[in-house]
């Protein structure tokens, strides 16, 4: 599937030094490059907003995920990361949010291309003990989670969502395939 923009382009994702591991690098660049297509749809007016009082606005979602990001891959994954008061961008506004995203996310994945088979291995995740592998699918699951999040809001504030896995009521192509019927779900029996 290609997108109109990719904050992470496929030639800059490395080979990994253990082949097994090149899921990793391929599906942290594609959910980074996600991530970024669906912040890019908001404006500086849009940072405050929030859809419920009880809710996080569309500022407070992006500071998460980079703060949330750092700890992960720093704290769990032993990646070497910035100190977590550096991480925010020095702009506040939307453009300085995707682009350190996309800037966090690069050395990442050139640390995890050189990890080998013992990666795999063991370590403390909060009050458990997990294998790193597993942390980093936990990481992914997380962060689709707060893009799902945003992708309401872009529909609750009648803004354009963005394809992620494919078609939108808003992106499609020809040669799209979306998975709406039972005829569409039948496919490859």
């Amino acid at each position: 599937m290609k997108y109109a923009h990719s904050a992470i382009a496929d030639r800059e994702v490395p080979q990994a030094a253990c082949q097994r591991l090149q899921h990793l690098l391929d599906t942290y660049a594609s959910e980074t490059n996600k991530v970024h297509s669906v912040w890019s749809c908001f404006t500086g007016g849009d940072l405050d907003w929030r859809p419920h009082p009880r809710a996080s606005t569309v500022r407070e979602i992006f500071r998460h995920q980079l703060l949330s990001e750092r700890r992960f891959f720093g704290e769990f994954l032993h990646v070497p990361e910035p100190p977590a008061a550096h991480v925010l961008p020095a702009n506040d506004d939307t453009e300085a949010y995707c682009e350190r995203m996309s800037g966090l996310a690069r050395p990442r994945i050139a640390f995890l291309s050189q990890q080998t088979e013992e990666w795999h291995s063991d370590v403390t995740f909060f009050d458990v003990t997990r294998e790193r592998i597993w942390i980093f699918w936990r990481r992914v699951l997380h962060t689709a989670h707060h893009r799902a999040q945003l992708t309401v809001y872009l529909r609750l504030l009648d803004r354009p969502v963005p394809s992620s896995y494919g078609p939108t009521a808003d992106v499609t192509w020809d040669g799209a395939d979306p998975t709406t019927t039972i005829e569409a779900a039948s496919r490859g029996r």
